[in-house]
């Protein structure tokens, strides 16, 4: 199953598990302060558009969202019209100039480790100097490894929390201001509690 396939089949049953996700809250509040009026933001693994998206939109950011999933991308556009919204794999995408910050939660699950890690290298690379990184993950020493996840069985990679931060100081080239690790009991019942792994990261401004 592929990861537009997972999220096809999944649509609106998502959000209602995973919309009231605190760590994220959280992180949308913490880039939300720091941003300048109008900063130009990009949500991969956009997903439903709420709560992300919808929130720096109504924040009066200029968001973009890119999400694998036609589905996902038709919920998105119909509950953000303030947001623009593509579909499109984070691997193919090419941008018209830098973002003010990128926001990645929980999007690259399904890619090998070499293709995740070069996805995160990619929207380091979107980033202007001085730009955000807000992500998130579910650590693990994992590759290639078959679960069960709402219901379905999906094939995912991960790394630990070691190697996710070392890839984005090292990798990436940012400069990590925060890390933080959860428990999450997603609501309804269809998903097991999950570790997860926030992290904000900067690209350092020239001279720094």
């Amino acid at each position: 199953m592929t990861a537009a396939e997972l999220f096809d089949g999944l649509g609106i049953a998502y959000e209602e598990a995973f919309g009231r996700l605190p760590a994220q809250s959280d992180a949308v509040d913490w880039l939300a302060a720091r941003l300048a009026p109008g900063a130009r933001v990009l949500d991969v693994g956009s997903g439903t558009g709420r709560p992300v998206a919808e929130r720096l939109a109504d924040a009066g950011f200029e968001v973009t969202g890119i999400d694998v999933s036609r589905v996902m991308v038709e919920l998105a556009r119909a509950q953000v019209p303030k947001a623009r919204f593509e579909q499109c794999d984070v691997r193919d995408f090419a941008p018209e100039g830098g973002f003010d910050a990128v926001c990645s939660f929980f999007p690259l699950l399904m890619m090998s480790r070499a293709e995740a890690s070069a996805a995160l290298r990619r929207m380091a690379g979107w980033l202007v100097p001085g730009g955000y990184l807000v992500s998130a993950t579910v650590p693990a020493d994992v590759e290639d490894a078959e679960v069960e996840w709402m219901g379905r069985r999906v094939r995912v990679s991960s790394c630990s929390t070691d190697a996710y931060l070392r890839l984005l100081r090292e990798d990436c080239g940012l400069e990590l201001l925060h890390h933080s690790v959860s428990l999450f009991l997603p609501d309804g019942g269809l998903a097991a509690p999950e570790e997860h792994l926030f992290c904000y990261a900067r690209r350092p401004v020239d001279g720094e």
